[in-house]
């Protein structure tokens, strides 16, 4: 069955503690970093709606009522954001699950994507991709030069994930944290919690000959985890303003 940006709803992991920028965010999870005058996780909001994307749910975790406080007011106009508090630490796949369950109706796909990383991969072509393969899953890979702070995807000749491999030196096709998956794949991960996509769900889903395929992409890409590439936020939003406006 084939799916449309419509028919997609958006959720965005927002629950880790933000260890390594404590000293730098000590009083704000990581996502809601100021850039450029709104919280980082704004920006990713903003990106969505310009994708189609607007329906979104926020699992949020460690001072997720800073989160929550923010989006009440619903700061970016025409996109419904929820908020969802995970009751203890999830895991990525865990905290996705949780503000799944929190609904009473199920789109006919869902986008997952971190609130503290941005990849401009256009949502609508992981949408064709899924469509025209039949595939029950797209994940976004990313082509770097250095991925040596990133797991990279291995990739078949019929363009499906075929592994993951660890962080290594050189270039690589990261795993950018964006997955495009089928409602109905939902019922095939895995029961544990806490949950993680990429020691968990992927494996079994790969075990099981699942169809997860992969959208290449060589488009610019910030993961604002370390206070490095924080320092860079400001100047990687300003380069990229036109992937925030709407037409």
């Amino acid at each position: 069955m084939n799916v449309s940006v419509a028919q997609i709803e958006a959720v965005v992991l927002a629950g880790g503690f933000g260890t390594r920028l404590r000293s730098v965010l000590s009083d704000l999870p990581k996502p809601m970093a100021p850039v450029r005058g709104r919280p980082f996780l704004e920006w990713v909001v903003r990106y969505l709606a310009t994708q189609g994307i607007l329906k979104i749910r926020i699992s949020t975790g460690y001072l997720g009522e800073k989160i929550a406080a923010h989006f009440d007011g619903q700061p970016v106009d025409g996109v419904h954001v929820t908020c969802i508090a995970e009751p203890e630490p999830l895991g990525t796949a865990g905290g996705f699950l949780n503000a799944v369950g929190a609904g009473l109706q199920r789109p006919r796909a869902w986008l997952v994507l971190n609130g503290d990383s941005l990849a401009f991969g256009a949502i609508q072509a992981m949408a064709e991709l899924l469509n025209r393969t039949g595939a029950e899953g797209v994940l976004l890979g990313v082509k770097m030069h250095d991925a040596s702070r990133y797991g990279t995807l291995s990739v078949d000749s019929a363009g499906d994930v075929s592994g993951f491999e660890e962080k290594r030196p050189g270039a690589g096709l990261i795993n950018a944290g964006v997955y495009l998956f089928r409602d109905g794949l939902l019922d095939r991960f895995p029961v544990q919690r806490p949950l993680s996509f990429e020691t968990a769900v992927f494996p079994e889903l790969l075990g099981s000959k699942v169809s997860l395929k992969v959208l290449e992409t060589t488009g610019p890409f910030l993961d604002i985890g370390i206070p490095e590439s924080l320092a860079s936020a400001e100047d990687f939003i300003g380069a990229n303003q036109n992937q925030f406006e709407r037409c």
